[in-house]
């Protein structure tokens, strides 16, 4: 099974982007892969606290090791996006960027099927 990593904004409405994010990671278990959520830090973490946001981008970027590819969702790219998606340039790890109407196609296509059974 392939291995994608989450890319997403998570600073600023961390409540709220935490809530994207488990619709970006459903999204990719529906599409047949094994994704890997570095937004979960922050359960563990406080993002506000700048030590403890650079331990948690580390911690994230040492699982990029071990991905086949990067997924990209959201229209905003942060900074810590940013370091993200170079780190994968520099590994040559393949780079996505996921559309909003693309998720939603597959969400909805799960909702019929679930329907229909």
């Amino acid at each position: 099974m392939k291995k994608v990593y989450i890319c997403a904004p998570l600073s600023g409405d961390i409540e709220g982007n935490i809530e994207k994010v488990k619709r970006y990671a459903r999204f990719a278990l529906l599409s047949g892969t094994a994704p890997v959520v570095p937004h979960y830090y922050a359960y563990s973490l406080n993002d506000t606290i700048p030590k403890e946001r650079e331990i948690g981008i580390t911690a994230g970027l040492g699982k990029l090791w071990f991905c086949d590819e990067l997924w990209i969702f959201g229209d905003e790219i942060t900074k810590g996006m940013e370091t993200e998606i170079r780190f994968c340039k520099n590994l040559n790890i393949k780079i996505r960027k996921i559309n909003e109407e693309e998720i939603r196609k597959r969400l909805e296509e799960e909702t019929n099927e679930k329907e229909n059974t």
